[in-house]
């Protein structure tokens, strides 16, 4: 599967932005999604990930209370609205995507997943 990450840009502290991650090929409700990002000279940090189905969902703890991850299978595209946005967000923001569904932890981590877009930057300025 191909990933292609857009809505990336320059923002204000507090406001808020929404990034959308397409998916190719037919078999998008198959995957897990998740967003990742990587702040320069920082490893790559979870954000979030919606399971197959988009009944459940799991956020990072930097992020939890002001971003939501939802997902539409129909458009296979996976969403990140981002509010009450801090200088600390900045950084690349990475859509993957994983045929894996199961444990938590593991879809929490990088290995986890088996396809990543190309990022979409997210400055926000204070």
């Amino acid at each position: 599967v191909q990933l292609q990450a857009s809505g990336g840009g320059l923002v204000q502290a507090g406001d808020s932005l929404k990034l959308s991650c397409t998916a190719s090929g037919r078999t998008f409700s198959s995957y897990a999604m998740g967003w990742f990002r990587q702040a320069p000279g920082k490893e790559r940090e979870f954000v979030a990930v919606i399971k197959r189905t988009g009944g459940t969902t799991k956020y990072g703890d930097s992020v939890k209370g002001r971003f939501t991850i939802s997902r539409d299978n129909a458009k296979n595209t996976v969403y990140l609205q981002m509010n009450s946005l801090k200088p600390e967000d900045t950084a690349i923001y990475y859509c993957a995507a994983t045929t894996y569904n199961y444990v938590w932890s593991y879809l929490g981590t990088t290995a986890g997943y088996d396809y990543w877009g190309q990022g979409t930057q997210v400055t926000v300025s204070s």
